[in-house]
Parts: C-alpha cells; sequence; structure tokens
C-alpha cells in the first residue's frame, strides 16, 4: 500500500539522520560559550569601548607633559606691508621666512589634571567590567539557547519512539487483519496514528532546527554553516542543591561577585572625581612657558649702478651743522641708482645670518584666573555633582533588581522542581497505563481507539515531563550563575 511506503520512507529518513553519514561538528556547551565571548558583537562591542577607555586614560595621564609646538613659514608679500625683520612699512615684494617653537607647562591647578587621571582610571576599570558583564550575560543567553535546542533535541527521540510503537503496532495488526482476527478498521486507524506521529517529527526537527538558528546568531556563526550540538545526559548535569541556593546568600554573594554591580561602582568613583577636577576650573591656575623665535626677509630687488649726479642745492635752515659757532650748509650727494629683479637663488642671501641676528627667546609665568566665562566652569561642576547623584540612584536600582531577579529565579527554581516531581509521578503513571494497555490489546480486550488515547497520554506525559527537568535544570542554573559559579552543564 502506499501508506506503507510513506511509513517506510519516514523510518529511514529517521534512521539516514542519526547515521553517521549526517556526522557533523559537534559542539559542547562550553565550547559554545567560549566561542561566543571570543566572537559575539556585543562582546566585541564592548571590548572595543573598554580599548577607547584605556585610550582615554593614557590621553590623560600625557596632559602632565609640557606643551610643545614648533611651526615654520614662508611665502611672499606684496604690497605695503611691514618687513617683519624690521617692523618697518615697506612697499617692496619680500621673501620671508619664520621659525617659532612655543612651550608650556602647569604649574599648580588645584588638582584639576590629577583628578581627571583619577577619572579615567575608574573609567577604564569600569569598562573592563563591562565587558567581564557582557560575557556573562551572553553566557546565560547561550545557555538559556543551548538548553533549548537540547529540549527540542530530546522532543525529536520522543517523536521517534512514538512514531516505531505506532510503526511496530500497526505491522502486528496488520498481520492480525490479513489472517482475519480484527476488523480492517484497527489497522486503519493506526495508519492515521502513524501518519501523525511521523507529521510530529517532522515538526519536532523543524523545532530543533530553529533553535540551532537562533543558537548559531548568539555565536556570531554563518547560519549555513553545519553545526550539532552535544546531548549530555540530562540526570548527570550537576545541580546545587536547592538549600545550598537560598536567595540572600545568593544576593550577598552576587553583590560582591557580579560584573555590573562592579561597573557601577567603579563608574560611581569615576564620577567622583571628575567632579573633584571641575570644582578646580573654578580657582586659579599657574603656568610656565617658553619660546624661541627667528625671522628672515629680503627684497626681490638689486642695485646693479649708481650714478654720481652732483649735489643737491644746500638749505642753510634745515641742513646746517655748527662747527664753532658757525653754521655751515651741508650738500647732500645726487647719486641715481639702478635696480633689477633679483634671481630666486639670490632671494636666499643672507639666510643664515638673519636668522642668527634675528634669534630672540621668552620665559615667564602666566597666573590665570577665571572671573566671568557665563558661569559654564560652575555650571559644569554643578552638572558633575548631579551626575554623582544620578549614579547612585543607578546603583540603588541596579541592586533592587538584582535582589527582585535572584528572589523570582529561587520561587521559580522552587517551583519548577515540584513541577518536575510532579510530572514524575505522572509519566510513571502513565506508562504502567500504556504496558496494561499495550497487554489487553494484544488479547482483543482494549480498542484500537483506546490504545492510542493511552499512548498519546504516554508521549504527553513524557514531554511534560522532558519540559519540566529541563525547565528545573535551567532554573538552578541562573541561580548558580548568580552565586558566580559560572554556567556548566
Amino acid at each position: 500500500m502506499k501508506f506503507n511506503k510513506r511509513i517506510s520512507f519516514v523510518a529511514v529518513l529517521c534512521a539516514l539522520m542519526s547515521s553517521p553519514l549526517f556526522a557533523q561538528d559537534v559542539w559542547d556547551l562550553r565550547r559554545c560559550v567560549e566561542y561566543a565571548q571570543a566572537n559575539n558583537i556585543s562582546v566585541r562591542q564592548s571590548d572595543v569601548q573598554a580599548r577607547i577607555a584605556d585610550l582615554t586614560y593614557h590621553q590623560n595621564k600625557l596632559t602632565r607633559v609640557p606643551n610643545g609646538n614648533f611651526s615654520t613659514n614662508t611665502g611672499f608679500q606684496f604690497g605695503r606691508s611691514i618687513d617683519p625683520t624690521t617692523n618697518l612699512f615697506t612697499n617692496q615684494q619680500l621673501l620671508f621666512q619664520g621659525f617659532q617653537f612655543n612651550t608650556d607647562v602647569t604649574i599648580f591647578n588645584w588638582n584639576r589634571v590629577t583628578n581627571a587621571i583619577q577619572s579615567a582610571k575608574y573609567g577604564l576599570d569600569a569598562a573592563v567590567a563591562d565587558v567581564e558583564r557582557n560575557k556573562n550575560d551572553i553566557a546565560l543567553n547561550v545557555a538559556t539557547a543551548y538548553l533549548q535546542a537540547l529540549l527540542s533535541k530530546v522532543q525529536i527521540n520522543i517523536a521517534r519512539v512514538q512514531f516505531e510503537q505506532t510503526s511496530n503496532q500497526l505491522s502486528d495488526t496488520r498481520k492480525r487483519v490479513d489472517a482475519g482476527t480484527v476488523p480492517e478498521l484497527n489497522a486503519v486507524d493506526l495508519e492515521a496514528q502513524a501518519a501523525r506521529d511521523s507529521s510530529n517529527i517532522i515538526s519536532a526537527e523543524a523545532t530543533y532546527q530553529q533553535n540551532l538558528l537562533n543558537l548559531k546568531a548568539l555565536l556570531n556563526l554563518d547560519a549555513g554553516q553545519p553545526f550539532e550540538i552535544a546531548t549530555p545526559d540530562v540526570e548527570r548535569i550537576p545541580v546545587d542543591p536547592i538549600a545550598e541556593l537560598q536567595p540572600e546568600l545568593v544576593f550577598q554573594l552576587a553583590m560582591k561577585n557580579q560584573p555590573a554591580q562592579k561597573a557601577n561602582e567603579l563608574r560611581l568613583r569615576s564620577l567622583e572625581y571628575t567632579s573633584k577636577s571641575a570644582r578646580g576650573q573654578l580657582y586659579p591656575t599657574i603656568s610656565a612657558f617658553g619660546s624661541m623665535q627667528s625671522n628672515f626677509a629680503n627684497s626681490n630687488l638689486k642695485i646693479t649702478d649708481a650714478k654720481f649726479l652732483g649735489y643737491n642745492p644746500p638749505n642753510a635752515i634745515a641742513q646746517a651743522v655748527n662747527i664753532n659757532g658757525a653754521f655751515i650748509p651741508v650738500q647732500n650727494p645726487n647719486i641715481q641708482f639702478t635696480q633689477e629683479k633679483k634671481s630666486f637663488g639670490e632671494m636666499w642671501s643672507g639666510w643664515g645670518t638673519q636668522l642668527d641676528e634675528n634669534f630672540r627667546q621668552s620665559v615667564g609665568i602666566v597666573l590665570s584666573v577665571p572671573i566671568f566665562n557665563g558661569y559654564q566652569a560652575k555650571t559644569n561642576y554643578e552638572r558633575s555633582k548631579w551626575n554623582v547623584k544620578n549614579q547612585q540612584l543607578v546603583i540603588e536600582q541596579a541592586n533592587q533588581k538584582l535582589k527582585q531577579d535572584i528572589y523570582t529565579a529561587y520561587n521559580n527554581a522552587v517551583a519548577a522542581l515540584q513541577k518536575y516531581n510532579a510530572s514524575r509521578t505522572s509519566f510513571n503513571a502513565a506508562q504502567k497505563a500504556y504496558d496494561f494497555a499495550t497487554k489487553r490489546y494484544g488479547l482483543g480486550l482494549l480498542s484500537t481507539l483506546e490504545l492510542i488515547t493511552s499512548q498519546t497520554n504516554l508521549t504527553r506525559s513524557r514531554i511534560d515531563m522532558a519540559n519540566a527537568q529541563y525547565d528545573y535544570v535551567f532554573r538552578m542554573k541562573v541561580l548558580e550563575f548568580y552565586k558566580g559559579q559560572g554556567i556548566k552543564l
């Protein structure tokens, strides 16, 4: 029959999917967590932020080093301008060049620089703690996704077991139908159940593959990469006794070892030193300075010839000298000069001499007193104090949430344990009922519909027990995580 062929195909497909032909690289939880902590994008982003904070810290330390700047300029001046070597106006075109070196160092500024360095140091420590916090968070998220994938994998096995049971019952019933001991309806009912079981296998496989995709996303793995997870025995997964995970004890330990709480405290210290640094801007600053400069300038014209044209008429009033009480007029020679433009090389004549003659230095002390700057310094200081207050509230809120989360996790763990115990009892009862139903069906004392109902109840109780068991393990692992033991299966 066509339906029998379909059942056989599903059975072969299930066998092939579990055979070595489809063997893939198997990942356990430790490998998944380590890979995620090294490759997850959020973790890598926090690492980048930590490196930026490290640069800020080192840059703040270097503010103690004196500033030094060197500059030079070279060019031409046209029209009426000032000769940089004589500081006089000239109408000639000039080639000029200047060299300047300036330095300054802060002597005292009310520990503003020191406090800024300390603020950056605590900011760096907080950024490093943020990296650890993200690693812890991603470890918990990976463990959650890993357990969900494991649960869906177990549900595949449950669906396959039910399918095999139905197939065996169908094969036995078909023989009885052929022998004429039972009606054809019994076989038809089992064929329909086998079809539903095969559909459940396909659905469970799809759920498992989707959970693997979710886990790959956390690991930052390519969605098309072959991937398979190890299947540890859930009964052997180490779980601390619930008595050792009392919420108040776990909370006290979490306050000491959780990176999120450490980061908040370090960030508070950073803001406190930022406030101290901002207060230093309200007071005078003493600094020292020094500089060295030299200039060179040369006209673009040179004298090529000079002609003596005699003397200019004397001016007895404006141009006379007193010799023994007698004023003798002075005659000025009248000389005509011939000029030509210099070549570019000639314009550099005397460069070394001018730089040596124009070399000058200066040193001094600067006292800078803030008087009025639009209340910017005062506002910055007040803002820094409110930032400290806000961070204190952030810490208080984070600690309250941590305590609430731990107590909630503890209550969930207790409820999950009770649910698991109840589901295990229900499964044992369903197993006994199914065993009796199978025997009665073999003796012809039970209808096919009743057998299918008993089998369905057994499968449902098996799935409920698996869900409850994995939920209990996960809840306990959350408490162990808050306790500071990390994630382990």
